[in-house]
């Protein structure tokens, strides 16, 4: 056997291996699930606010009941009943009307965004994704050996100005977009909405560029207003393959998610399916269809909305009394993120050590971007963790931001001004200080 003493088998993988790499977020587990350690890094949703004897009872009398069906293999698209229930819960964000012919249930949202990847995208095809963006998706894409370009955000999410603009390049330069990929509410990792208005302007321009549209939705029915925002997938129906997921409305721990697509793709979707996993597992969709027709899951909905409200604000109150000037952060109006952009010239990666050592765990921006960028922002999140432990987080964070900040100063006062410096990559300080 030839390759290498690390690797054996480097010289029999396939070319589309080359991209993979652990993720910034897994890479953290081991280290952000010890108790000592404040995580603000991973996106957990706070399961133990389930009544749980009541879904436990729910469960039993389930497999109690129809033991031989839900213990089975199904059809590759999933089951009849949770596809229809399922465009129930999407009629909540103005998606009325939906066939539940074209709903495929997947293994969580990651499985459909992977099946999506299969269908349209060869090596070097482009795919159009907000700057920063999720980062299973950007796993994904470097799978599928695609090449992603960024298109920023501001307060109001994606700008439409700037995707015009990034489509208007790529035709000039002869390409084609093969998709947009959002996460139009309560974005993972921004934490930002894309607003009402600009929805129907998103939805234009893509019609104009013939770009079909990538709607990552599991966060959608978590608004602290109450309030849902209308999908894209409800302004353009045939433009848009619209992704949801039971993971933050119900449990992760199901893993339940669906797309919702146009006919054509919707075929496409199921054969990939059935030769990845052969169908979706019963007793996972049983389990959410009972839940969905049985328990009164609106109200545990808002239960979630309540608490991670009070989350947020706990994050949002020790940033504005505790963080260092030169700080910024983003303000979500639902979801489980905060995204933090640090001083000039700090680095989110190069200080995570400390934070480490100092018992904070976070997810540098890099992770988020396929372009390197990032490297003075982070992600907070504030899903899981107590009130209190996010306060105690953001102290130990902000003292972490203040150490860097201070050995930033001390360097360059010892520096000769004449001296060159090589900075690390992303911390060169900004024009007022070189």
């Amino acid at each position: 056997m030839t390759g290498n003493t690390l690797d054996p088998y480097s010289d029999r993988y396939a070319h589309r291996t080359h991209g993979l790499a652990v993720s910034e977020i897994r890479a953290l587990f081991a280290v952000a699930n010890r108790p000592e350690v404040v995580s603000l890094a991973g996106g957990m949703p706070y399961t133990a606010a389930l009544p749980l004897d009541a879904v436990g009872s729910m469960l039993g009398e389930l497999v109690a009941r129809n033991g031989a069906t839900v213990l089975q293999y199904c059809a590759g698209q999933g089951d009849v009943r949770l596809r229809e229930l399922i465009c129930e819960v999407m009629a909540e964000e103005a998606i009325t009307g939906a066939s539940s012919d074209d709903v495929v249930i997947t293994v969580g949202s990651q499985q459909a965004l992977d099946l999506i990847s299969r269908i349209f995208l060869d090596p070097g095809d482009v795919v159009l994704a907000e700057g920063p963006s999720y980062v299973g998706a950007l796993g994904t894409f470097a799978a599928a050996e695609a090449e992603v370009v960024h298109v920023p955000l501001d307060s109001d999410g994606l700008v439409p100005a700037a995707l015009e603009a990034a489509l208007e390049a790529l035709r000039a330069a002869g390409r084609q977009a093969k998709f947009l990929y959002t996460v139009p509410n309560f974005h993972n990792p921004a934490g930002v909405t894309l607003a009402v208005e600009r929805r129907a302007q998103i939805v234009e321009l893509c019609e104009r560029y013939d770009v079909l549209i990538i709607e990552d939705n599991p966060y959608g029915l978590l608004g602290f207003d109450g309030q849902t925002r209308p999908a894209l997938k409800s302004l353009a129906p045939e433009r848009v393959v619209y992704l949801g997921s039971f993971s933050k409305t119900f449990a992760s721990g199901v893993r339940v998610g669906w797309a919702y697509a146009p006919s054509a793709i919707r075929d496409k979707l199921v054969l990939l399916s059935e030769s990845q996993i052969l169908c979706p597992p019963m007793l996972s969709q049983l389990a959410v269809a009972e839940y969905l027709s049985t328990q009164p899951w609106r109200e545990q909905v808002k239960t979630f909305r309540e608490l991670y409200r009070e989350r947020r604000d706990a994050l949002l109150d020790g940033l504005d009394a505790l963080m260092p000037p030169g700080c910024t952060w983003t303000k979500p109006d639902g979801g489980f993120y905060v995204w933090l952009t640090l001083p000039e010239g700090l680095d989110a990666k190069v200080m995570q050590p400390r934070g480490i050592a100092e018992r904070v765990a976070y997810v540098p921006g890099i992770g988020f971007y396929a372009d390197g960028s990032g490297q003075r922002e982070m992600r907070l999140s504030y899903c899981f963790p107590t009130p209190d432990r996010i306060r105690e987080g953001v102290r130990r964070l902000a003292g972490v931001v203040e150490q860097e900040l201070e050995l930033r100063a001390t360097f360059l006062s010892t520096e000769p001004a004449a001296a060159k410096v090589r900075w690390p990559r992303g911390s060169a300080p900004g024009p007022e200080l070189a």
